[in-house]
C-alpha cells in the first residue's frame, strides 16, 4: 500500500472527524487532510476555511480551486515534459504537489466546476500521475459535457466512437461530436465530417461533410485540409477542381501530413492542379517516404529506379521499396523480387526474389503469380515443382494473365503439373 495511502487511512478528517480515503481526501500545503467534501460544503456557506492546526488559507470557491490545482500542475507537466520527472514515479515534492492539485480538482469538480471535471477526466483517460481509467475518464468527461464545456463533449465523442469507458455508439459520439463543432471546436468539426461522410451515427451527407472539413481547415486543422483536398479532388459535396485540392494537400502538406505529402508528390508528377514536375513530385515524396508512408515510399522507389526527378540510383529504389514492402505493399513486395532476380541494386537471390513474389502473389498479384509459376517451373529459388507451377500459373490466369494461361496449358498437355 502506497505511503499516502496507508497513511490517509489512519488519519480522521480535522473537520468532521469521519475516516479519510483516498479518493475523498483533500490535503493542504502543510500535508493535513480534509474530507473534500467538507470543504466544499463551508465554502457554500461562506466560510473562509483555514487549517484548523497551522492555518494556511485553503482556496475558496470551485474557480479558485480549480486554479491553484492548474497551476501547480502545469508546474509538474513542465518538469515531465523536460525529462527531470515521470508521472509514474514523481519525486516525494512533487508528488506532495500533484496531490494537493488532484484535491483541489476533486474538491471544484464535485461542486460542479466544469473545467475541473474536464481536467479529471483528462488525467484518468492519459493516467497522469493517477491509476489510467476510461471509466473515470468517461464519468468526468460527461458531467463537464452534459454543463456544455466543449473541449468535454469532444472528449465524450471520442470515448463514445472507441467504446472506451462506455458502451460504444456511434450515434451518441456523433451528438456529441455535433455539440463541441457548433462551439467551433476545430477537432471535433473534422470528426463530424468524418462521421457525415460515412454516414456513421448521423445521416449521410458528402455536401454536410464537405462544409465540416471547411470550418475545421480554415482554422488550420491538418487532417480537415486533407480531407478537404479529397473532396475537391474527387468532387465529393463540392464542385471538382484540382486546383482546389492541390492548395489544401499543399496547406496540409507544410504541416508534415504525410498523405498530403504524397498527394502532393502525384499532383506534381501528373500536373494536376499545379505545374508538372518531377522533381517536385520526388521532393513531395521524399518527405512522405522518410515518415513510414508505404505508398511514398514506393513511388520514390520507381523513380529512383527511372531516373525521374532524381539521380537514377537501383540502390536507392531497392531501398525504398524494401521499407513499403516490410509494410506489406503489394508492389513494392512485386518490385523488390524483380531486384532480387536480377541483381539490380541489392545482391542477386532467386530464393529472396521467390520469397518477395509469393508475399505479393499471395495478396493476388498476377505477375507475381506468374513470376513464381516460372520459378517454380525452373527450380530457380524454390524446389522444382510442376505441380506448384500449375497452381501459380492458375491463379494469375484466373485474373486473365495469358501468358500464364499458356504456359499452364503446355504443362497440362504435356500430363506434367498434374498430382
Amino acid at each position: 500500500m502506497p505511503d499516502r495511502v496507508q497513511r490517509l487511512t489512519q488519519e480522521k478528517c480535522l473537520i468532521c472527524l469521519d475516516q479519510l480515503t483516498e479518493s475523498t481526501a483533500c490535503t493542504v500545503d502543510c500535508a493535513h487532510a480534509f474530507h473534500s467534501a467538507c470543504v466544499t460544503e463551508l465554502h457554500k456557506f461562506g466560510v473562509n476555511l483555514a487549517c484548523p492546526l497551522c492555518r494556511p488559507q485553503i482556496p475558496s470557491g470551485p474557480k479558485k480551486l480549480n486554479e491553484e490545482a492548474t497551476r501547480r500542475y502545469m508546474v509538474l507537466r513542465q518538469a515531465v515534459v523536460r525529462g527531470e520527472a515521470s508521472w509514474s514515479s514523481l519525486p516525494k515534492t512533487m508528488q506532495h504537489e500533484f496531490d494537493a492539485a488532484l484535491t483541489w480538482w476533486r474538491a471544484a469538480a464535485n461542486d460542479g466546476f466544469n473545467q475541473a471535471q474536464y481536467n479529471l477526466g483528462y488525467l484518468f483517460e492519459n493516467g497522469y500521475g493517477v491509476t489510467q481509467s476510461d471509466e473515470e475518464a468517461a464519468k468526468w468527461f460527461m458531467k463537464s459535457a452534459e454543463q456544455g464545456f466543449m473541449l468535454a463533449q469532444y472528449h465524450a465523442g471520442v470515448m463514445f466512437a472507441s467504446g472506451r469507458g462506455v458502451a460504444q455508439s456511434e450515434e451518441k459520439a456523433a451528438q456529441w461530436y455535433v455539440k463541441a463543432a457548433v462551439q467551433g471546436y476545430a477537432q471535433a468539426q473534422y470528426y463530424l465530417g468524418v462521421f457525415i461522410a460515412s454516414g456513421r451515427g448521423i445521416k449521410q451527407s458528402n455536401e454536410e461533410a464537405a462544409q465540416w472539413y471547411q470550418k475545421a481547415a480554415d482554422q488550420g486543422y491538418m487532417l480537415a485540409q486533407f480531407s478537404l483536398g479529397i473532396v475537391h479532388e474527387y468532387g465529393r459535396g463540392v464542385a471538382q477542381s484540382d486546383v482546389e485540392a492541390a492548395q489544401w494537400y499543399l496547406k496540409a502538406a507544410e504541416q508534415g501530413c504525410a498523405q498530403a505529402q504524397y498527394s502532393m508528390g502525384v499532383m506534381s508528377a501528373s500536373g494536376r492542379g499545379v505545374a508538372q514536375s518531377d522533381e517536385e513530385a520526388a521532393r513531395w515524396y521524399s518527405k512522405s517516404a522518410e515518415q513510414g508512408y508505404a505508398q511514398a515510399q514506393y513511388n520514390l522507389g520507381v523513380m529512383y529506379e527511372l531516373g525521374s526527378g532524381v539521380e537514377q540510383s537501383d540502390s536507392e529504389a531497392a531501398s525504398w521499396y524494401l521499407k513499403a514492402a516490410d509494410q506489406g505493399f503489394m508492389l513494392a513486395q512485386f518490385n523488390l523480387g524483380t531486384m532480387h532476380e536480377h541483381g539490380r541494386g541489392i545482391k542477386q537471390s532467386h530464393a529472396k526474389a521467390a520469397e518477395w513474389y509469393t508475399k505479393a502473389a499471395e495478396q493476388g498479384y498476377a505477375q507475381a503469380q506468374y513470376n513464381m509459376g516460372v520459378l517454380s517451373a525452373t527450380g530457380r529459388g524454390v524446389t522444382q515443382s510442376d505441380v506448384e507451377a500449375t497452381r501459380w500459373y492458375s491463379m494469375a490466369a484466373d485474373q486473365g494473365y495469358e501468358m500464364a494461361r499458356e504456359n499452364m496449358q503446355v504443362l497440362l498437355d504435356t500430363g506434367r503439373g498434374q498430382e
